[in-house]
């Protein structure tokens, strides 16, 4: 199968069709906000706290901004962290400067930024022949829950392999969940 361009991020696709797309690291933060500073119609998050994804979206509506920011706190470190909520900052790409000096994967933000708060937790769900960990509100089919918890990402993903599995008789490469889902803590909950 090609992979897409954006395969390389964090991504998904909300509830209205829109490409979210993350970085999974400084670098990849510094490359897509690189991108799109100057171009308008792209709304930018990023949590209070530092060590998030910039996460991206064109044009989004309000119900896709929660997605977006519930997406970009569950991939911070405040995930680890076991928060249940978390203070997610949204801002336009034209607001965002780079001054000399600053790291890779830092920016700043010029005038005002709305805040957010997101709780914490996704479902894991199939968006373009991918296993995707995404919000609730943007999944079609979730298979189950994720939230912070205790277990590794190791242990997690195993759970999630025989969950699938067992539901959908359809098994699933051990790659592809560590690839879906944030980092260690994690607890695998069934859907009722």
């Amino acid at each position: 199968m090609e992979r897409r361009s954006y395969e390389k991020y964090r991504w998904f696709f909300t509830s209205g069709g829109t490409l979210v797309v993350g970085g999974k690291s400084a670098e990849q933060n510094e490359e897509i906000i690189s991108r799109i500073m100057k171009i308008k119609n792209y709304t930018v998050f990023h949590t209070a706290s530092p060590g998030s994804p910039f996460c991206v979206i064109k044009n989004p509506t309000e119900k896709e901004i929660k997605e977006v920011a519930i997406f970009t706190a569950c991939f911070s470190q405040d995930w680890k962290r076991a928060k249940k909520e978390v203070e997610v900052h949204i801002f336009s790409s034209e607001q965002i400067v780079k001054k000399k000096g600053m790291k890779i994967g830092t920016f700043g933000i010029r005038g005002e930024i709305k805040k957010l708060k997101a709780k914490l937790g996704l479902v894991l769900d199939f968006q373009k022949g991918k296993l995707r960990a995404l919000p609730l509100s943007a999944s079609k089919n979730p298979i189950l829950k994720i939230v912070p918890g205790d277990l590794t990402k190791e242990q997690a993903a195993q759970k999630i392999a025989e969950i699938i599995k067992d539901k959908l008789c359809y098994p699933i490469r051990k790659e592809e969940i560590l690839q879906a889902i944030p980092s260690n803590k994690i607890s695998v909950k069934k859907l009722k």
